[in-house]
């Protein structure tokens, strides 16, 4: 199952990222299979967005650092979820990840 979600994850990334504007984070967030495993305010499979804004709040390293780990996938900054976070497929531009994560860094 886990297996299947993460295809599924994967795949809807590298199918609708491309196609929708980078400058628009919540956009790209919402069309990206993200919210597969990341929602607005409860964990999951993924830490929440508010979880993810309140722990990086105030952190200057936050936006280069995240930026890193959605591109290159991740474990470890959340204790006990259940998988690690996989790579960003390369069909995903880094501005796209850029804005992704600015607006993650805004939900709070």
């Amino acid at each position: 199952m886990k297996v299947r979600l993460l295809i599924a994850l994967t795949a809807s990334i590298c199918i609708s990222a491309p196609a929708i504007a980078a400058d628009d984070g919540g956009a790209l967030f919402n069309n990206s299979g993200c919210g597969s495993c990341h929602a607005p305010a409860k964990s999951g499979i993924g830490p929440s967005l508010k979880d993810i804004a309140t722990k990086y709040a105030g952190d200057k390293n936050a936006q280069a650092m995240l930026e890193k780990k959605v591109r290159s996938g991740g474990a470890g900054s959340f204790p006990n979820m259940p998988m690690p976070m996989p790579a960003t497929p390369s069909s995903v531009s880094d501005a796209s990840i850029s804005s992704m994560v600015t607006w993650i860094l805004g939900q709070k």
